[in-house]
């Protein structure tokens, strides 16, 4: 038994059950057990823990940057160049439609590669994750738009951003597992928030790029060539990252499933058999998070634009709360490892209900402080909170063998209810009724998590794998 003092322990006792397996099965490998006994005594070396939570966070940052740029580019770009229409509003809405298909594909994306990376691994998947969306988000780079190939633009656009939800389906999952199955049991919420935070520098990154060229083009240039440079740029992002994952190992937690023989042939029958309470939790709990980020993160753009705020000005806000973000995520990590994950989102959540309201009224006061008052509270604190600990909740409430499926189906069909559909719903409540309307749908939101979370259980200083 693992001492209850000694956070590497139940660690030591997997790697003493995989010696055993070794010795009986494959004479040939007692060395290689013996050294993975010896390394499992002393607790992972620190050096790969690094270089896990390294591959964790730029390969999550490489994705979500090619996700959040077609979020940012529906908002000012998409909508006249690819859906025209005599009324700015619908070709917004159609724009913002085309940004949500892809939710209704994650949970396939989420179900096809976490079977692969419950059966065969969590680096290969990855590997593959990172190729598909670097390599359609390059292309879009290259699109005509609707004026050059009239239907056949929008109709090309929406296929390629629908193998970008497939890619990022597989791949939160197991960046995630990256981290959080590497990590010491008394830092696990500090390990599972980096790959969060990895969300928030693509969001940034994507962000500075369309701010960039927002500004170094006029407005007629960007709209015809300047907006392509983002998306072509993702090549060499994508080239670094698969540089930095193929560095990296399979996770303690796989490698202990491998070596007990514990995989089991369908993943996602098994979750759905023995783990649905799990799966509809994170369903609900998944529902506030996703909600507000893309109200933050995409909604708010077209709607303080439509407010006469400054394209750029409102880019480069954006900009500086998902980098203010970024240590705050980490602090809340950090916190959740000494009072719990529940307490944090719990918090976090009752605070966004209340603050929906006053959001939307800073954002209508016209001030540029008002709007960066606005986004600071909302996304770099508020919203950081619970976001910090979403996804350890999520990868403590399954166990090993269907980890990986468990947390992509419960985030991804999460994602796919409120996540796409947000700031599509949030501009249809605002053209039928005003800001208050939305602010409602945030609140809604905000209840079904709180039901959802009060019957997760807390597992802050517990055995991942027990």
């Amino acid at each position: 038994m693992p001492n209850a003092h000694d956070p590497w322990g139940h660690l030591a006792g997997a790697n003493q059950g995989e010696f055993l397996v070794s010795t009986q099965e494959h004479l040939g490998q007692v060395g290689i057990a013996t050294k993975s006994l010896s390394q499992g005594s002393a607790g992972i070396d620190k050096a790969l823990r690094m270089r896990a939570l390294g591959g964790s966070a730029v390969g999550s940052a490489v994705e979500w940057y090619d996700y959040f740029l077609y979020g940012t580019m529906a908002g000012i770009v998409f909508g006249p160049l690819f859906f025209p229409s005599d009324n700015p509003s619908v070709s917004l809405m159609l724009s913002f439609a085309s940004f949500a298909l892809a939710f209704l594909v994650r949970p396939v994306g989420g179900v096809l590669f976490s079977h692969i990376g419950d059966r065969i691994g969590r680096k290969k998947t990855l590997v593959v994750t990172l190729s598909l969306m670097g390599f359609s988000t390059m292309l879009m780079g290259f699109l005509p738009d609707y004026a050059t190939v009239g239907i056949w633009a929008p109709i090309l656009l929406t296929l390629l951003r629908l193998i970008q939800g497939l890619a990022l389906g597989g791949e939160w999952g197991g960046g995630l597992l990256l981290a959080v199955e590497y990590a010491p049991r008394d830092q696990r919420g500090f390990y599972g928030a980096v790959p969060q935070t990895g969300a928030l520098f693509g969001l940034a990154l994507g962000s500075l790029a369309a701010s960039i060229t927002s500004s170094a083009f006029s407005d007629a240039d960007f709209m015809s060539f300047g907006w392509r440079i983002p998306f072509l740029l993702s090549f060499i992002l994508v080239l670094t990252g698969l540089w930095i994952r193929n560095r990296v190992d399979e996770t303690p937690s796989f490698k202990k499933v491998k070596s007990e023989h514990l995989a089991v042939k369908v993943p996602v029958v098994e979750t759905l058999k023995h783990h649905w309470r799990a799966v509809l939790i994170t369903i609900g709990a998944k529902f506030v998070e996703t909600s507000t980020f893309f109200i933050f993160a995409t909604f708010s753009i077209s709607y303080a634009v439509g407010l006469g705020y400054a394209r750029s000005t409102v880019l480069n806000v954006l900009l500086l709360a998902a980098f203010l973000a970024v240590p705050v995520m980490l602090f809340f990590g950090g916190l959740s490892d000494r009072i719990g994950r529940k307490k944090i989102f719990v918090g976090g959540t009752i605070a966004i209900a209340i603050y929906a309201v006053p959001y939307f009224w800073l954002m209508s006061q016209g001030s540029v402080l008002a709007l960066i008052v606005a986004m600071v509270i909302g996304f770099s604190i508020i919203w950081s909170s619970y976001g910090s600990v979403l996804g350890t909740l999520f990868a403590e409430s399954f166990s090993a063998n269907v980890r990986y499926t468990g947390i992509s189906l419960g985030y991804q069909i999460g994602a796919a209810l409120v996540g796409g559909p947000a700031p599509l719903i949030a501009t249809a409540l605002l053209v039928a009724y005003n800001y208050i309307a939305v602010a409602g749908f945030v609140v809604f939101c905000a209840a079904v998590s709180l039901v959802a979370i009060s019957f997760a259980q807390e597992m802050r200083g517990k055995d991942l794998d027990a």
